[in-house]
């Protein structure tokens, strides 16, 4: 079989990156080797996001920078996957003329077949979604290092009036538990020592009689795994099985990404996230109170329409008194499609941009606050390799998913070390073996 190379260049979240190695996957089979240079590539494709509009201009520019290897190697194949693909189908091709395939998230099957197909004057599209898609007999080819990301749901059910990902994922559907085990086994096998589980509402997980709660008990029990972490939970499908499981597992790392978006009781009602403020704050109670020494982390969205000061204000005051120890802060960017697309803007984007900084100076602030008062604590470390920064120096991540660095004296990744902390940052926690 001739070998051709593919270069894929992904943009967003987790899920992308984990869609990403689920395509080289698909196509390792069909004589495909992933390159790490557009130049040498057969295929070149962008993978991508749909949830903002940054990211959709960043995209289509690239494309414009790709199409010379088009020009200079006439058989080379320039396509676009994923939710934006998904969610611009119509358009792309007016403002990219020059594609050769555009792939939905439940098309990537399709891409072996339509990579051989010789007639290619009209681009190729696949985008139609399927409620039945898991890829759950795809092994995917995991980049290196000691963390591999396993999609075990796609789709999202919820339809909060801000979001595309329903309509560019589908609705919610399982990967099954049996073949989740058997992965997390073989990423073992490979050297992996901590898995992070992947969906939209990753907590709303179910097969057949088993819930998200079974799905990390038995991956607890697979020898060689070090720690299991998971993203994104919604608040509203976070049981008291789940809080018992990452209480009780050791293995179950305690850190949770929680996503919030508004500290505004109206505001999330015009979201339709499906919980109160005071709903959301007992919930972090209990977590907080069955888990100690907790990192939680969340998503905010500035600028929704009709979020006044007093509503800005009440996020502002709810982060204060949670006491995050990180958040992911947005401006709100309307996607087409959404109900709240239809919705007069009533913030100026200078407006957004104020809040926007608000909060991250808040954030700044409680992030440093809290890393330092584990100044002189030891915590246990799993090595990822190299530090950035420091020459001879190594960096991994604590239980609680904050990245810590610290003199190297021959630690090998993948091996979990004890380290005193000697100082920190709001993003850092430098240490002492």
């Amino acid at each position: 079989m001739e070998t051709r190379k593919i270069y894929i260049e992904t943009y967003g979240c987790q899920m992308n990156l984990a869609d990403t190695e689920l395509l080289i996957g698909l196509l390792k089979p069909h004589g495909y080797e992933p390159t790490q240079t557009a130049a040498q590539a057969d295929v070149i494709l962008l993978n991508t996001c749909a949830i903002r509009e940054h990211a959709e201009e960043r995209v289509l520019r690239r494309l414009g920078e790709l199409v010379h290897h088009k020009v200079r190697r006439p058989g080379v194949r320039l396509g676009l996957t994923g939710c934006m693909a998904q969610h611009h189908r119509e358009r792309l091709l007016d403002k990219a003329p020059f594609l050769d395939l555009v792939l939905g998230p439940d098309a990537y099957r399709n891409l072996p077949s339509l990579l051989v197909q010789e007639d290619t004057d009209e681009p190729l599209v696949s985008v139609r979604l399927d409620r039945d898609e898991t890829y759950a007999d795809i092994t995917p080819v995991y980049g290196e290092g000691i963390r591999a990301w396993v999609t075990v749901m796609r789709g999202c059910d919820k339809f909060c009036t801000f979001c595309i990902v329903p309509y560019v994922r589908g609705r919610e559907r399982s990967v099954p538990l049996t073949a989740l085990l058997h992965q997390v086994q073989e990423l073992v096998a490979q050297g992996y020592q901590e898995v992070v589980y992947l969906g939209q509402t990753v907590n709303a997980y179910r097969d057949g009689d088993h819930d998200f709660a079974d799905l990390l008990h038995k991956t607890a029990a697979i020898e060689g795994i070090e720690r299991i972490r998971f993203t994104s939970p919604h608040p509203a499908d976070m049981s008291e099985r789940v809080i018992d499981t990452m209480a009780t597992c050791p293995k179950v790392a305690p850190y949770l990404h929680l996503p919030l978006q508004s500290g505004s009781n109206s505001v999330l009602e015009r979201m339709e996230r499906g919980y109160t403020v005071e709903q959301y704050a007992t919930l972090v109670d209990r977590l907080r109170a069955a888990i100690p020494g907790l990192a939680l982390s969340t998503d905010i969205i500035v600028g929704f329409p009709g979020e006044e000061e007093g509503d800005f204000r009440a996020t502002y005051d709810f982060m204060n008194t949670m006491r995050y120890d990180s958040a992911f802060m947005f401006k709100y960017s309307a996607r087409e499609g959404t109900k709240a697309y239809k919705w007069d803007e009533t913030i100026s984007e200078e407006e957004k941009g104020r809040r926007l900084q608000e909060i991250i100076r808040l954030q700044e602030r409680l992030s440093a606050e809290i890393n330092q008062h584990t100044i002189g604590q030891t915590v246990e470390v799993l090595v990822e390799g190299p530090a950035k920064r420091q020459e001879n120096w190594l960096a991994g991540k604590n239980g609680q998913f904050k990245t810590v660095v610290f003199p190297g004296n021959g630690a090998a990744p993948g091996t979990c070390v004890p380290v005193q902390v000697v100082s920190a940052t709001a993003h850092t926690l430098i240490g002492k073996l």
